[in-house]
C-alpha cells in the first residue's frame, strides 16, 4: 500500500530509574512535547548478592510521548544530558514511526506514513484516556473486530489535562490500552474508536498506531 509522504511523527519510549520519570516529562515539555503518559514497571538484574537479599526486582518507570522529528531528537538530548543516559544502570530511550495520530491537534496534520508498506501484517493501536473510559475504548474496539487488549493504568501530563490542587500540580490518572489489529481492520477499529468515546474533542484522549514487524500468539480466528 502506497501512501503520501508527510512530516515524520515518532512514539519515544523512555524506561528509566524509579522517580526519573517526573523529570523525563518536565524536560520533554520544555523541549515542546506537548504531553507524556508514564507508567511504572519492572527490571530485573541478575546477580546473587541482590537474590540473596531480595532485590532483584527493580522498579522502572516507562514514559511514552508523540512529537515530531525534530522535539524528539531536542527531548531525547536534553534528556540524556539530565538522567546521564550514556552511564550504564540510567535507562534506556528509543523511538518509532508512529503511523496515524488522534486526540493530538498541533500533530493530527504532520504525519508521515511510510511510503511502501507492503508487507505489513499487524498494526499497534495505542489509546490514552482518562482513568475509568478504558473498558469504553475495548468495547467499542471489539465492536470493530478488536479480538482482545491490554489495559495499563498511567499517570498523565498534558496540557489540557493538568489540574492543581493547593497550588500544586496534580497528574491525572491515565489508561493505556494497547490493541493489535491485522491491517486491514485497522481503519475501521480507529474510527469506531474515535466516535464512541469522542477523542476528536479536545481532552478526551489520544490515539496512535505503529506498525508491527512481528508478532507471536495471535490467532486470527476465521468468521
Amino acid at each position: 500500500m502506497s501512501e503520501i509522504k508527510k512530516r515524520k511523527l515518532l512514539l519515544s519510549i523512555f524506561i528509566v530509574n524509579n522517580h526519573d520519570g517526573v523529570r523525563v516529562s518536565k524536560l520533554a515539555k520544555k523541549s515542546g512535547v506537548k504531553g507524556t503518559t508514564a507508567f511504572l514497571g519492572y527490571g530485573t538484574i541478575d546477580s546473587n548478592l541482590l537474590d540473596f537479599l531480595g532485590l532483584n526486582d527493580v522498579r522502572k518507570e516507562l514514559v511514552l510521548m508523540v512529537a515530531n522529528e525534530k522535539t524528539t531528537d531536542d527531548a531525547m538530548e536534553a534528556i540524556s544530558k539530565s538522567l546521564k543516559l550514556q552511564k550504564s544502570g540510567r535507562g534506556i530511550a528509543f523511538a518509532l514511526d508512529v503511523t496515524r495520530v488522534l486526540g493530538i491537534r498541533d500533530l493530527k496534520d504532520m504525519i508521515e506514513i511510510r511510503e511502501e508498506r507492503k508487507n505489513i501484517m499487524h498494526e499497534a493501536i495505542f489509546v490514552i484516556v482518562d482513568k475509568g473510559e478504558g473498558e469504553n475504548v475495548i468495547e467499542s474496539a471489539k465492536k470493530a473486530g478488536s479480538q482482545g487488549a491490554t489495559l495499563i493504568n498511567a499517570r498523565g501530563s498534558g496540557i489540557h489535562e493538568q489540574a492543581k490542587l493547593l497550588g500544586m500540580d496534580i497528574e491525572p490518572e491515565k489508561e493505556i490500552i494497547l490493541l493489535l489489529s491485522e491491517s486491514h481492520k485497522t481503519e475501521e477499529i480507529i474510527e469506531t474508536v474515535a466516535k464512541e468515546n469522542h477523542l476528536d474533542d479536545p481532552g478526551r484522549g489520544i490515539l496512535f498506531t505503529v506498525d508491527v514487524s512481528r508478532t507471536l500468539g495471535l490467532f486470527e480466528g476465521k468468521k
